[in-house]
């Protein structure tokens, strides 16, 4: 049960991880209009959560190792 539920904390955790960093780098619009190129980014907030989450699940998986 133990090396279940590490492997599933390790695997939401990297993926949380991996989400939050992707919506952070990635422009929410943009428009390209020959030689005018405009990015709109807006709150990072939720990509901020997203990756403090993750962390604490790879965190908690790795807890599971050390019992």
């Amino acid at each position: 049960m133990n090396n279940v539920l590490k492997f599933v904390l390790l695997i939401i955790g990297i993926g949380l991880v991996g989400y939050g960093v992707y919506n952070l780098v990635t422009p929410e619009f943009a428009i390209d209009a020959g030689p005018l190129q405009v990015e709109a980014h807006g709150d990072n907030t939720q990509s901020y959560a997203m990756i403090v989450f993750g962390i604490l699940s790879l965190v908690g998986g790795l807890a599971f190792r050390k019992r």
